[in-house]
């Protein structure tokens, strides 16, 4: 199960949007280097905050997420239906969800207990990895969970709210963030073996 089952829907209410940016002269690339270069934005002035005891910044990284995920639909809408698919754009797409992860996840091991952030981070661009080179072994690009990018988007989200809202960093983090790096490593497993699967 994962989140990317949601996709459809979201992208349907999207394609108004989609369309209008793209008759205005917005390129699909030009969308997926903005959300990469907002994310980097973000996850510096995350890591900022945090290193002077802030948490107030936290309520911004959920609603960011979402707009995130809105700029990644809408990215792939222009580009498919209005012609402008290319091999640039295949590469800035896998790049900026590595770079964006990255950006926004790993200022959460600035936080005491937080060193499984790092490692999440690592899984994570593994198993996008392990999504991209379907196509290039014989299968489609595999998007299988549990955790996938939404899927990462909505529990980091749920994180960092409660961290915004006071909940103080305590062994529980490394916990949350331990049982996340499981799901992203059986994420790898799954896309890796489900493409050999189809493949053959």
């Amino acid at each position: 199960m994962t989140l990317y089952a949601a996709k459809p829907a979201f992208q349907k209410l999207l394609r108004p949007l989609a369309y209008r940016l793209a008759d205005s002269g917005i390129s699909a690339n030009t969308v997926t280097l903005g959300a990469m270069f907002l994310s980097v934005v973000l996850g510096a002035g995350l890591a900022l905050n945090i290193t002077h005891g802030g948490r107030w910044v936290f309520f911004l990284l959920p609603l960011f997420l979402l707009i995130r995920m809105a700029l990644n639909a809408i990215d792939g809408l222009i580009a498919r239906e209005k012609g402008q698919v290319s091999r640039l754009g295949a590469y800035l797409n896998e790049l900026g969800d590595v770079v964006s992860d990255s950006a926004l996840y790993l200022p959460f091991t600035l936080l005491p207990f937080g060193w499984p952030a790092a490692v999440l981070v690592t899984l994570s661009a593994a198993g996008e990895l392990a999504g991209a080179l379907g196509p290039s072994n014989g299968a489609s690009r595999r998007y299988d969970g549990p955790l996938g990018k939404s899927d990462r988007a909505l529990w980091l989200s749920v994180l960092a709210l409660l961290l915004g809202f006071g909940l103080a960093p305590g062994r529980w983090l490394t916990g949350v963030l331990l049982v996340l790096c499981a799901l992203a490593a059986l994420t790898i497993a799954n896309r890796v073996r489900r493409a050999l699967r189809e493949a053959a």
